[in-house]
């Protein structure tokens, strides 16, 4: 979670049934976009479920199903046998939840691998998750009405439309960088958790990173294509997630090579990972803070603490 929130397991005492609670400090950040994106989208079979909203006053309490099969990137660090055809599968899965918020005027903007998750132990790619929605944002019109891209691009102001151009960018750019680590076993920008993060924003900067070596050299030229495709240093050059999920690498899955990817230790690339996101997050101006009772949605739905219903 972020410095404004933590994520707690919890139990609702009448069913004996175990959540995830997410616990933000309203003081620093403002939940309520977060919160309509979770209402409206969270039925769809990859993104968190949004059980229940509390709220005390000085924080919100987001409670969510209960993420039993961990982080995507541990799994796959641990796993003894993972493979291009399983990394296709599991890109498949996050690419159609990515397009599905994309059409819906929906961006992300923290796609990172601590908040792509299984919610069960079974390793099925269908069984991911997208969680945390704290960064997202949703595409509206000047008068702040939600807008929906796919559908209603031509009321929306060029400018409004080209942010949320880059905004998707970003989102599939996050996709590239675990594509890449889930392939090459190291991530493309940092070598380690040493690395500064002046480091590695020069080198996301200048779209520096190898494709050759290690198990690249098993790799699939298909997958180079794509990885270099979903990481150009131009986000409005990037592959939209649309086009992702017609690339030869997602629907000729049966034809990718079945043999074992060999990966760095875990702990050492999940460093590298973290050093990487901190970097960006680093370059970042913050966001603007708004008051939560601005949310018309959220009003209606946040309940206050001593409730019990879920």
């Amino acid at each position: 979670m972020g410095s404004f929130s933590v994520c707690k397991r919890c139990i609702h005492k009448a069913t004996n049934t175990e959540y995830a609670v997410k616990v933000i400090d309203k003081t620093s950040t403002d939940p309520s976009e977060e919160i309509e994106i979770l209402l409206r989208y969270g039925q769809h079979p990859n993104i968190i479920t949004l059980k229940d909203v509390y709220d005390n006053g000085k924080q919100v309490y987001l409670v969510t199903e209960l993420m039993r099969g961990g982080e995507l990137l541990d799994r796959i660090l641990k796993q003894k046998f993972f493979s291009e055809r399983e990394a296709s599968a599991v890109l498949h899965t996050i690419t159609k939840t990515v397009e599905y918020l994309h059409c819906q005027g929906v961006v992300h903007r923290d796609l990172k691998p601590s908040n792509i998750l299984y919610v069960d132990e079974s390793g099925n790619p269908e069984s991911l998750r997208i969680c945390d929605f704290g960064f997202a944002k949703q595409l509206r019109a000047d008068n702040g009405l939600l807008m929906t891209p796919c559908y209603t691009a031509n009321f929306v102001a060029p400018e409004v439309l080209k942010r949320q151009g880059y905004d998707e960018g970003c989102d599939i750019w996050s996709l590239g960088v675990l594509l890449y680590t889930m392939l090459a076993g190291f991530t493309p920008f940092a070598n380690g958790p040493e690395d500064t993060p002046e480091e590695i924003l020069s080198r996301i900067g200048s779209g520096r990173f190898t494709l050759t070596g290690g198990n690249w050299d098993a790799v699939s030229d298909a997958a180079k294509d794509l990885v270099s495709k979903m990481l150009h240093v131009d986000p409005h050059q990037r592959l939209t997630a649309k086009q992702v999920l017609k690339h030869p690498w997602i629907i000729q899955r049966d034809k990718l090579p079945n043999s074992q990817l060999q990966h760095q230790d875990a702990k050492l690339v999940k460093g590298a990972m973290a050093a990487t996101y901190s970097a960006l997050k680093s370059s970042q101006p913050p966001p603007e803070l708004k008051p939560i009772e601005s949310s018309f949605l959220a009003q209606r739905r946040v309940k206050k603490l001593p409730s019990t219903s879920l």
